[in-house]
């Protein structure tokens, strides 16, 4: 996804996305765990749902960002 050059997304967002990713990952983990799944097929799973929430989060952030740019419009003069 291209931004614009001074577009500079703050680096708290991206924390926030880890975050809530973790969490998601952490509450799969617990879950599966109650189905008596392998550790491995487990962690498989547990990783694949932090990478897609982790994806779509990012890309939801990214688009809004490219969205609620202002630098190409020229200012409004009352």
């Amino acid at each position: 996804m291209n931004l614009c050059p001074k577009c500079n997304p703050p680096a708290w967002t991206f924390a926030v996305i880890f975050m809530i990713t973790s969490v998601i990952a952490f509450v799969t983990w617990l879950m599966l765990g109650l189905s008596m799944i392998a550790p491995l097929p487990r962690a498989a799973i547990t990783g694949a749902a932090f990478l897609a929430v982790g994806a779509t989060l990012v890309h939801y952030v990214m688009s809004c960002i490219k969205r609620h740019c202002r630098h190409d419009q020229q200012s409004v003069r009352a």
